[in-house]
């Protein structure tokens, strides 16, 4: 596997939000400069600059950084939590994350992550994928990445299959990936698996959403299509939108060129989906998101 690009030695990445007020540029800058870190990176936003919320994002080189890390997060406790009553992480970002893939039966959205990460194009490292179907196993494990088989079970209640997705994720990634799973994750799975998971869905929402959308899209006679890829929530399809993108199509195109084109569409939005939350480029605020 080729090293990544994104993985930068010595290399913190701080993000701060909270309520608007004066002098939080000033106070990371000066918090970064007396703890001999130099900036190379700085993004931020304001909904409004009279107390509304802010964002920031700061990258910043640091000789020696994991030695440095404790004392950083104490000042920033101090400085940021005490001080202006911020939310705030640090990460140190030679470190990749760990990321699952939950898949299907399709699987252009799976061997294109696979594929990106073999070539160092995400920050990542990819401890298992897990299907509920043996499928794409082969084509998974030539990546030399472990393959789970947990098949669903018939029937509303998936507790039991879900138990056994947990007892492989638990304590073992920073996050989860759908590429194309077809299944619905229950409250219970979300809030115990307790780690943020990423979805694609093959439509641009909120338009046809629910099954068949390019079938859907085709009767309605759409112009363009396009695909959604968002943090998973309690509320089907609802959640924080992280990218979108969209092709345009004619009336001429088929429903299997509409599904071949939305196919590209989602691999793309996928990947750029799972590369910024991997560099810490996105930002949660209630059910839409900051993305630097």
């Amino acid at each position: 596997m080729a090293a990544s690009p994104h993985l930068h030695p010595d290399h913190a990445c701080l993000i701060v939000h909270g309520s608007d007020r004066p002098g939080i540029v000033a106070a990371v800058s000066a918090l970064i400069t007396r703890n001999n870190g130099n900036i190379v990176a700085f993004d931020q936003y304001s909904d409004d600059p009279t107390g509304g919320a802010y964002f920031q994002r700061v990258v910043f080189h640091r000789p020696d950084l994991a030695a440095a890390l404790p004392e950083i997060e104490t000042d920033l406790a101090r400085t940021l939590g005490e001080g202006f009553d911020l939310q705030w992480s640090i990460t140190d970002q030679s470190v990749p994350k760990r990321m699952a893939i939950l898949a299907s039966k399709q699987d252009h959205c799976l061997l294109d992550l696979l594929w990106r990460h073999r070539r160092g194009d995400l920050p990542v490292t990819i401890p298992m994928v897990i299907s509920n179907h043996t499928t794409a196993a082969d084509d998974v494990r030539s990546f030399g990445v472990p393959f789970f088989h947990v098949p669903s079970v018939a029937g509303p209640d998936k507790s039991a299959s879900e138990a056994e997705i947990l007892k492989l994720l638990a304590g073992n990634v920073d996050f989860v990936v759908l590429a194309r799973y077809m299944q619905i994750l229950s409250a219970d799975f979300l809030a115990k698996l307790a780690v943020p998971v990423i979805n694609i869905h093959h439509s641009f929402l909120p338009a046809f959403i629910g099954a068949e959308p390019y079938k859907k899209a085709k009767e309605r006679g759409v112009k363009l299509i396009g695909a959604t890829s968002h943090y998973v929530t309690d509320d089907l399809d609802e959640g924080p939108i992280i990218e979108q993108d969209t092709v345009r199509v004619t009336h001429g195109d088929s429903v299997e060129e509409l599904v071949r084109r939305g196919s590209d569409v989602e691999r793309q939005v996928l990947s750029r989906a799972v590369l910024w939350h991997a560099q810490d480029r996105v930002i949660r605020h209630g059910n839409h998101t900051i993305v630097f």
